[in-house]
Protein backbone atom coordinates (compact mmCIF):
# COMPACT_ATOMS: atom_id res chain seq x y z
CA UNK A 1 0.00 0.00 0.00
CA UNK A 2 1.10 3.57 -0.46
CA UNK A 3 2.66 5.71 2.21
CA UNK A 4 1.53 9.35 2.52
CA UNK A 5 4.03 12.07 1.90
CA UNK A 6 1.79 14.99 2.83
CA UNK A 7 1.50 16.28 6.38
CA UNK A 8 -2.10 15.67 7.42
CA UNK A 9 -3.83 18.27 9.55
CA UNK A 10 -7.22 16.58 9.84
CA UNK A 11 -6.21 13.75 12.18
CA UNK A 12 -6.71 11.11 9.47
CA UNK A 13 -3.54 9.01 9.21
CA UNK A 14 -4.68 6.88 6.26
CA UNK A 15 -2.41 6.80 3.18
CA UNK A 16 -3.38 9.09 0.35
CA UNK A 17 -4.03 8.33 -3.30
CA UNK A 18 -4.76 10.29 -6.46
CA UNK A 19 -8.38 10.18 -7.59
CA UNK A 20 -10.82 11.96 -9.89
CA UNK A 21 -13.68 13.17 -7.69
CA UNK A 22 -16.66 15.48 -7.67
CA UNK A 23 -17.66 17.70 -4.75
CA UNK A 24 -21.17 18.26 -6.08
CA UNK A 25 -23.28 16.87 -8.87
CA UNK A 26 -23.11 18.62 -12.23
CA UNK A 27 -21.20 18.84 -15.49
CA UNK A 28 -17.73 17.71 -16.48
CA UNK A 29 -16.26 20.82 -14.85
CA UNK A 30 -17.04 19.27 -11.46
CA UNK A 31 -14.44 16.53 -12.02
CA UNK A 32 -11.13 17.28 -10.33
CA UNK A 33 -8.05 15.18 -9.59
CA UNK A 34 -6.66 15.44 -6.09
CA UNK A 35 -5.42 13.43 -3.11
CA UNK A 36 -7.91 11.58 -0.93
CA UNK A 37 -7.52 8.77 1.64
CA UNK A 38 -7.12 5.18 0.44
CA UNK A 39 -10.39 3.39 1.31
CA UNK A 40 -10.59 1.13 4.35
CA UNK A 41 -10.63 -2.62 3.75
CA UNK A 42 -13.40 -4.58 5.45
CA UNK A 43 -13.28 -8.25 6.35
CA UNK A 44 -14.91 -9.38 3.09
CA UNK A 45 -13.18 -6.87 0.83
CA UNK A 46 -10.40 -6.76 -1.72
CA UNK A 47 -8.33 -3.60 -2.17
CA UNK A 48 -7.36 -3.27 -5.84
CA UNK A 49 -4.46 -1.17 -7.08
CA UNK A 50 -6.16 0.07 -10.23
CA UNK A 51 -4.35 -0.10 -13.54
CA UNK A 52 -7.27 0.62 -15.88
CA UNK A 53 -10.89 1.51 -15.11
CA UNK A 54 -13.91 1.53 -17.37
CA UNK A 55 -15.76 4.70 -18.31
CA UNK A 56 -19.44 3.96 -18.87
CA UNK A 57 -22.30 6.06 -20.20
CA UNK A 58 -23.88 5.68 -16.76
CA UNK A 59 -20.94 7.56 -15.22
CA UNK A 60 -22.16 10.81 -16.76
CA UNK A 61 -25.69 10.14 -15.50
CA UNK A 62 -24.34 9.50 -12.02
CA UNK A 63 -22.09 12.56 -12.16
CA UNK A 64 -25.16 14.70 -12.83
CA UNK A 65 -26.91 13.32 -9.73
CA UNK A 66 -29.54 11.04 -11.27
CA UNK A 67 -28.61 8.20 -8.89
CA UNK A 68 -28.63 10.36 -5.77
CA UNK A 69 -30.24 8.23 -3.03
CA UNK A 70 -31.16 5.49 -5.48
CA UNK A 71 -29.12 2.86 -3.65
CA UNK A 72 -30.57 3.70 -0.24
CA UNK A 73 -27.38 5.35 0.95
CA UNK A 74 -26.99 9.07 1.72
CA UNK A 75 -24.75 10.88 -0.75
CA UNK A 76 -21.39 11.98 0.64
CA UNK A 77 -18.67 14.04 -0.98
CA UNK A 78 -16.05 13.84 -2.32
CA UNK A 79 -17.85 11.41 -4.62
CA UNK A 80 -15.86 8.85 -6.60
CA UNK A 81 -17.21 7.38 -9.86
CA UNK A 82 -16.20 4.17 -11.63
CA UNK A 83 -18.06 0.84 -11.73
CA UNK A 84 -15.41 -1.48 -13.18
CA UNK A 85 -11.65 -1.89 -13.08
CA UNK A 86 -8.68 -4.18 -13.51
CA UNK A 87 -5.46 -4.21 -11.53
CA UNK A 88 -3.46 -5.98 -8.82
CA UNK A 89 -4.62 -7.00 -5.37
CA UNK A 90 -3.09 -4.62 -2.82
CA UNK A 91 -4.71 -6.05 0.33
CA UNK A 92 -7.44 -8.48 1.37
CA UNK A 93 -9.85 -8.60 4.28
CA UNK A 94 -9.50 -11.15 7.06
CA UNK A 95 -12.30 -13.34 5.63
CA UNK A 96 -10.95 -13.44 2.07
CA UNK A 97 -8.92 -16.49 1.09
CA UNK A 98 -9.46 -16.60 -2.69
CA UNK A 99 -7.01 -13.81 -3.47
CA UNK A 100 -3.46 -12.87 -2.50
CA UNK A 101 -1.55 -9.64 -2.72
CA UNK A 102 -0.21 -9.22 -6.24
CA UNK A 103 -2.93 -11.26 -8.01
CA UNK A 104 -4.20 -9.87 -11.32
CA UNK A 105 -7.95 -9.26 -10.99
CA UNK A 106 -10.89 -7.39 -12.45
CA UNK A 107 -14.11 -6.30 -10.83
CA UNK A 108 -17.57 -4.86 -11.36
CA UNK A 109 -19.67 -3.21 -8.68
CA UNK A 110 -21.63 -0.05 -7.98
CA UNK A 111 -19.41 2.56 -6.31
CA UNK A 112 -21.97 3.60 -3.70
CA UNK A 113 -21.32 3.91 -0.78
CA UNK A 114 -17.54 3.46 -0.62
CA UNK A 115 -16.34 4.99 -3.85
CA UNK A 116 -15.48 3.76 -7.31
CA UNK A 117 -12.52 3.06 -9.54
CA UNK A 118 -11.48 6.52 -10.76
CA UNK A 119 -8.58 6.25 -8.33
CA UNK A 120 -5.26 4.55 -7.64
CA UNK A 121 -7.03 2.18 -5.26
CA UNK A 122 -10.59 0.90 -5.05
CA UNK A 123 -12.16 -1.41 -2.48
CA UNK A 124 -14.62 -4.04 -3.70
CA UNK A 125 -16.43 -6.89 -1.96
CA UNK A 126 -14.64 -10.12 -2.88
CA UNK A 127 -17.92 -11.47 -4.30
CA UNK A 128 -17.58 -9.00 -7.18
CA UNK A 129 -13.91 -9.63 -7.95
CA UNK A 130 -12.50 -12.31 -10.26
CA UNK A 131 -9.08 -13.53 -11.37
CA UNK A 132 -8.04 -11.91 -14.62
CA UNK A 133 -7.70 -14.51 -17.40
CA UNK A 134 -4.12 -14.72 -18.65
CA UNK A 135 -4.96 -13.72 -22.19
CA UNK A 136 -6.62 -10.42 -21.17
CA UNK A 137 -4.62 -7.25 -20.68
CA UNK A 138 -5.54 -4.62 -18.11
CA UNK A 139 -6.52 -2.36 -21.01
CA UNK A 140 -9.06 -4.83 -22.38
CA UNK A 141 -10.34 -6.05 -19.00
CA UNK A 142 -10.68 -2.80 -17.08
CA UNK A 143 -13.71 -1.60 -19.10
CA UNK A 144 -15.14 -5.07 -19.75
CA UNK A 145 -16.68 -6.70 -16.70
CA UNK A 146 -19.85 -4.67 -16.13
CA UNK A 147 -21.05 -4.83 -19.74
CA UNK A 148 -19.94 -8.40 -20.36
CA UNK A 149 -21.81 -9.68 -17.31
CA UNK A 150 -24.88 -7.67 -18.33
CA UNK A 151 -24.76 -9.14 -21.83
CA UNK A 152 -24.27 -12.68 -20.52
CA UNK A 153 -27.19 -12.34 -18.09
CA UNK A 154 -29.36 -11.08 -20.94
CA UNK A 155 -28.63 -14.19 -22.97
CA UNK A 156 -29.40 -16.29 -19.90
CA UNK A 157 -32.91 -14.86 -19.50
CA UNK A 158 -33.59 -15.41 -23.20
CA UNK A 159 -32.77 -19.12 -22.95
CA UNK A 160 -31.91 -19.58 -26.64
CA UNK A 161 -30.43 -22.64 -28.32
CA UNK A 162 -27.85 -22.90 -31.12
CA UNK A 163 -29.31 -21.83 -34.44
CA UNK A 164 -31.90 -19.46 -32.93
CA UNK A 165 -32.05 -15.90 -34.23
CA UNK A 166 -31.21 -12.92 -32.03
CA UNK A 167 -31.30 -9.21 -32.74
CA UNK A 168 -28.81 -7.15 -30.73
CA UNK A 169 -30.01 -3.56 -30.83
CA UNK A 170 -27.12 -1.21 -30.10
CA UNK A 171 -24.59 -3.79 -31.24
CA UNK A 172 -21.65 -1.38 -31.47
CA UNK A 173 -22.01 -0.10 -27.89
CA UNK A 174 -20.55 -1.39 -24.65
CA UNK A 175 -23.08 -4.10 -23.83
CA UNK A 176 -24.01 -4.71 -27.44
CA UNK A 177 -20.61 -5.52 -28.93
CA UNK A 178 -19.95 -8.00 -26.13
CA UNK A 179 -23.43 -9.50 -26.55
CA UNK A 180 -22.68 -10.13 -30.24
CA UNK A 181 -19.55 -12.07 -29.30
CA UNK A 182 -21.22 -14.06 -26.52
CA UNK A 183 -24.18 -14.88 -28.77
CA UNK A 184 -21.91 -16.16 -31.52
CA UNK A 185 -20.08 -18.24 -28.91
CA UNK A 186 -23.46 -19.87 -28.12
CA UNK A 187 -24.05 -20.63 -31.78
CA UNK A 188 -26.81 -18.07 -32.30
CA UNK A 189 -27.56 -16.33 -35.60
CA UNK A 190 -27.13 -12.64 -34.91
CA UNK A 191 -28.72 -9.62 -36.54
CA UNK A 192 -26.68 -6.69 -35.28
CA UNK A 193 -28.19 -3.22 -35.35
CA UNK A 194 -25.23 -0.87 -35.04
CA UNK A 195 -24.55 2.85 -35.46
CA UNK A 196 -22.33 4.44 -38.10
CA UNK A 197 -19.90 2.89 -40.56
CA UNK A 198 -17.42 2.13 -37.78
CA UNK A 199 -20.13 0.44 -35.72
CA UNK A 200 -21.27 -1.66 -38.65
CA UNK A 201 -17.68 -2.67 -39.35
CA UNK A 202 -17.09 -3.63 -35.71
CA UNK A 203 -20.24 -5.77 -35.48
CA UNK A 204 -19.37 -7.52 -38.72
CA UNK A 205 -15.82 -8.25 -37.54
CA UNK A 206 -17.22 -9.67 -34.30
CA UNK A 207 -19.18 -12.29 -36.21
CA UNK A 208 -22.72 -11.03 -36.66
CA UNK A 209 -24.42 -12.79 -39.57
CA UNK A 210 -26.33 -9.68 -40.67
CA UNK A 211 -25.40 -6.10 -39.78
CA UNK A 212 -27.43 -2.96 -40.44
CA UNK A 213 -26.99 0.68 -39.55
CA UNK A 214 -30.03 1.41 -37.43
CA UNK A 215 -30.00 5.09 -38.40
CA UNK A 216 -29.97 4.60 -42.16
CA UNK A 217 -31.16 1.11 -43.06
CA UNK A 218 -34.40 -0.86 -42.85
CA UNK A 219 -34.05 -3.06 -39.77
CA UNK A 220 -37.40 -4.77 -40.32
CA UNK A 221 -36.45 -5.81 -43.85
CA UNK A 222 -33.12 -7.20 -42.66
CA UNK A 223 -34.87 -9.13 -39.87
CA UNK A 224 -37.42 -10.56 -42.30
CA UNK A 225 -34.65 -11.74 -44.62
CA UNK A 226 -32.86 -13.50 -41.75
CA UNK A 227 -35.98 -14.92 -40.08
CA UNK A 228 -39.10 -14.82 -42.31
CA UNK A 229 -41.27 -16.15 -39.47
CA UNK A 230 -39.93 -13.62 -36.99
CA UNK A 231 -36.87 -13.38 -34.80
CA UNK A 232 -36.65 -15.64 -31.78
CA UNK A 233 -35.38 -12.91 -29.47
CA UNK A 234 -33.79 -9.50 -29.04
CA UNK A 235 -31.37 -7.95 -26.59
CA UNK A 236 -31.85 -4.19 -26.26
CA UNK A 237 -29.11 -1.81 -25.15
CA UNK A 238 -30.71 1.49 -26.19
CA UNK A 239 -34.34 2.59 -26.15
CA UNK A 240 -36.35 4.92 -28.34
CA UNK A 241 -38.70 4.97 -31.30
CA UNK A 242 -36.29 3.13 -33.59
CA UNK A 243 -35.97 0.37 -31.02
CA UNK A 244 -39.74 -0.01 -30.71
CA UNK A 245 -40.13 -0.29 -34.48
CA UNK A 246 -37.37 -2.89 -34.71
CA UNK A 247 -38.86 -5.02 -31.92
CA UNK A 248 -41.91 -5.70 -34.10
CA UNK A 249 -39.66 -8.14 -35.95
CA UNK A 250 -39.58 -10.44 -32.90
CA UNK A 251 -42.23 -13.17 -33.10
CA UNK A 252 -45.06 -13.03 -30.56
CA UNK A 253 -43.75 -16.17 -28.87
CA UNK A 254 -40.27 -14.68 -28.62
CA UNK A 255 -38.58 -12.80 -25.78
CA UNK A 256 -36.86 -9.45 -25.39
CA UNK A 257 -34.08 -8.92 -22.83
CA UNK A 258 -34.04 -5.33 -21.56
CA UNK A 259 -31.37 -4.42 -18.97
CA UNK A 260 -32.56 -2.22 -16.12
CA UNK A 261 -31.29 1.30 -16.71
CA UNK A 262 -31.70 1.25 -20.49
CA UNK A 263 -33.95 4.18 -21.37
CA UNK A 264 -36.35 5.32 -22.58
CA UNK A 265 -38.66 2.44 -21.83
CA UNK A 266 -41.09 1.46 -24.62
CA UNK A 267 -44.22 3.59 -24.88
CA UNK A 268 -46.15 0.73 -26.48
CA UNK A 269 -45.69 -2.94 -25.67
CA UNK A 270 -44.33 -5.09 -28.51
CA UNK A 271 -45.92 -8.41 -29.32
CA UNK A 272 -43.14 -10.36 -27.60
CA UNK A 273 -42.57 -10.48 -23.86
CA UNK A 274 -40.07 -7.99 -22.39
CA UNK A 275 -37.88 -9.29 -19.56
CA UNK A 276 -36.23 -6.57 -17.48
CA UNK A 277 -33.14 -7.76 -15.66
CA UNK A 278 -29.88 -6.89 -13.91
CA UNK A 279 -26.49 -8.34 -14.73
CA UNK A 280 -25.22 -11.11 -12.46
CA UNK A 281 -22.07 -9.72 -10.87
CA UNK A 282 -21.69 -12.51 -8.33
CA UNK A 283 -18.75 -14.87 -8.02
CA UNK A 284 -20.65 -17.52 -10.03
CA UNK A 285 -21.44 -14.98 -12.77
CA UNK A 286 -17.77 -14.08 -13.05
CA UNK A 287 -16.75 -17.75 -13.08
CA UNK A 288 -19.07 -18.41 -16.02
CA UNK A 289 -17.71 -15.40 -17.87
CA UNK A 290 -14.11 -16.43 -17.23
CA UNK A 291 -14.79 -19.93 -18.55
CA UNK A 292 -16.01 -18.40 -21.80
CA UNK A 293 -13.17 -15.87 -22.01
CA UNK A 294 -10.54 -18.54 -21.43
CA UNK A 295 -11.88 -20.73 -24.25
CA UNK A 296 -12.61 -18.05 -26.86
CA UNK A 297 -11.32 -14.79 -28.31
CA UNK A 298 -14.01 -12.64 -26.68
CA UNK A 299 -12.71 -9.27 -25.54
CA UNK A 300 -13.80 -5.67 -25.16
CA UNK A 301 -13.14 -3.29 -28.03
CA UNK A 302 -11.49 -0.18 -26.60
CA UNK A 303 -12.22 2.97 -28.56
CA UNK A 304 -9.92 5.25 -26.57
CA UNK A 305 -7.86 5.29 -23.37
CA UNK A 306 -7.61 8.45 -21.26
CA UNK A 307 -5.28 9.36 -18.41
CA UNK A 308 -6.58 10.25 -14.97
CA UNK A 309 -5.56 13.87 -15.50
CA UNK A 310 -7.65 13.94 -18.68
CA UNK A 311 -10.85 12.72 -17.03
CA UNK A 312 -12.87 15.74 -18.18
CA UNK A 313 -12.03 14.99 -21.82
CA UNK A 314 -13.09 11.40 -21.24
CA UNK A 315 -16.50 12.50 -19.99
CA UNK A 316 -16.88 14.91 -22.88
CA UNK A 317 -16.21 11.97 -25.21
CA UNK A 318 -19.23 10.17 -23.72
CA UNK A 319 -21.37 12.73 -25.57
CA UNK A 320 -19.83 11.88 -28.94
CA UNK A 321 -20.20 8.90 -31.23
CA UNK A 322 -17.85 6.05 -30.38
CA UNK A 323 -17.88 2.26 -30.59
CA UNK A 324 -17.08 -0.25 -27.87
CA UNK A 325 -15.82 1.17 -24.59
CA UNK A 326 -13.82 4.08 -23.22
CA UNK A 327 -11.06 3.37 -20.69
CA UNK A 328 -9.25 5.29 -17.97
CA UNK A 329 -5.59 4.48 -17.39
CA UNK A 330 -4.96 5.21 -13.74
CA UNK A 331 -1.44 3.75 -13.51
CA UNK A 332 0.92 5.49 -15.95
CA UNK A 333 2.86 3.11 -18.19
CA UNK A 334 1.20 0.13 -16.56
CA UNK A 335 2.63 0.83 -13.11
CA UNK A 336 0.47 2.27 -10.35
CA UNK A 337 1.42 5.68 -9.03
CA UNK A 338 2.75 5.66 -5.47
CA UNK A 339 2.28 8.42 -2.92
Amino acid sequence: MTEPTEQRSDGDDRPLMSAAVIDRFGGVEELTVRRIPVPDVGGDDVLIRVEVAGIGSWDAVEREGAYDGLFGVPTTFPYLLGWEAAGHVAAVGRNVDRFSVGDRVYAATTPVPRGGAYAEFTVVAAEHVAPLPDRLTFESAGPMAWDALTALSGLDVLGLKPGDTLMVFGASGGIGHLAVQLARHQGLRVLAVASGDDGVDLARRLGAEVVVDGRREDVTAAASALAPDGLDAALVTVGGEATERALRAVKASGRIAWPNGVNPLPSTAPGARIIHYDGDRSRSGFERLNTIVETSDIAAHIHAIYSLDDIRSAHLALRDHYVGKLALRVAPDGEATRS
